[in-house]
């Protein structure tokens, strides 16, 4: 082939090109495939890609804006404003430390003070054995049990240094981890695969909520309420009563301070987490 016919040849697709396994080439395809645009799917797309490269690669851009047909940098852009999608590898465990307001107030600031001098690492930096990236990381709806970290996004919670430091060690250690609420820890990897919509069967390992979020539910059936209606009525059609919102506050805020008036005065065991936190679960179940 001559120099000018080279030059008038197309350049081969970037998927085409692709050192990424042909499954995954495949899985990317089926994903395209689930949604009516196309385009919907590059948020599992990209997670897939992670479970593969460790990260979001340019190769992987390349690939995923291929398929979709569509730039690169609508890809980019998309891989870059949520915080779930990386661009340099993380390890085989993403520690994530909530600091946000609660977390921060209940211990989470010492927390990840405690891990960045145990592990000797940076926020979002990674360990020399690349066991565990560790970043902080914000709320992640779980501010009944403040502080808490996660795990591959497994919750761990009621954390203290000291619990949050045998955590790392068990996982750094290859020992295997039960989160709270949820299933054991498996891999970065091996949960971005899940994330990319190829389940694992584990859903259902765990408990999935604990007490403290259960505690509305529970004093709803103590006492029999159903949803406030619009016009706070005492009685429903089916004769069962009613709460109106204001009285439910009312009655919340009376159990919630006979409660305090039961909780121990002493700074010393005020600062103990309750029987039901689950406190230094990491620590107990490796």
């Amino acid at each position: 082939m001559t120099t000018l016919e080279s030059a008038a040849s197309p350049s081969p697709h970037p998927a085409a090109n692709s050192t990424l396994p042909e499954q995954t080439l495949a899985e990317l395809h089926e994903l395209a495939g689930r949604y009516p645009q196309a385009r919907s799917a590059l948020l599992p797309m990209l997670h897939l890609v992670q479970s593969i490269e460790g990260c979001v690669t340019a190769q992987g851009i390349e690939v995923c804006a291929d398929i979709l047909g569509i730039t690169a940098a609508e890809v980019s852009g998309v891989a870059t404003f949520y915080t779930m999608y990386k661009r340099r590898p993380v390890g085989d465990y993403h520690v994530g430390v909530c600091t946000n307001t609660l977390c921060a107030i209940m211990g989470g600031d010492v927390i990840m003070e405690r891990l960045k001098s145990h592990l000797d690492v940076g926020n979002d930096e990674s360990t020399d054995d690349g066991r565990i990236t560790l970043e902080h990381v914000e709320c992640n709806a779980a501010c009944d049990y403040a502080p808490v970290v996660m795990v591959n996004w497994e919750f761990f919670d009621n954390q203290t240094p000291e619990s949050a430091v045998r955590l790392v060690d068990a996982l750094r250690a290859g020992a295997q981890v039960q989160a709270t609420r949820g299933a054991r820890v498996c891999t970065w990897r091996e949960a971005e695969r899940v994330l990319a919509g190829f389940p694992d069967d584990r859903a259902d390992e765990g408990p999935a909520a604990g007490a403290a979020s259960l505690a509305g539910l529970r004093l709803a059936r103590r006492h029999d309420w159903r949803a406030p209606s619009p016009d706070g009525g005492d009685e429903s059609g089916d004769g069962q009563r009613r709460v109106g919102a204001a009285e439910y506050a009312d009655t919340a805020r009376d159990e919630s301070d006979a409660k305090l008036d039961r909780s121990p005065t002493d700074t010393a065991e005020a600062g103990k987490p309750s029987p039901d936190a689950n406190e230094d679960t990491a620590g107990k179940d490796v």
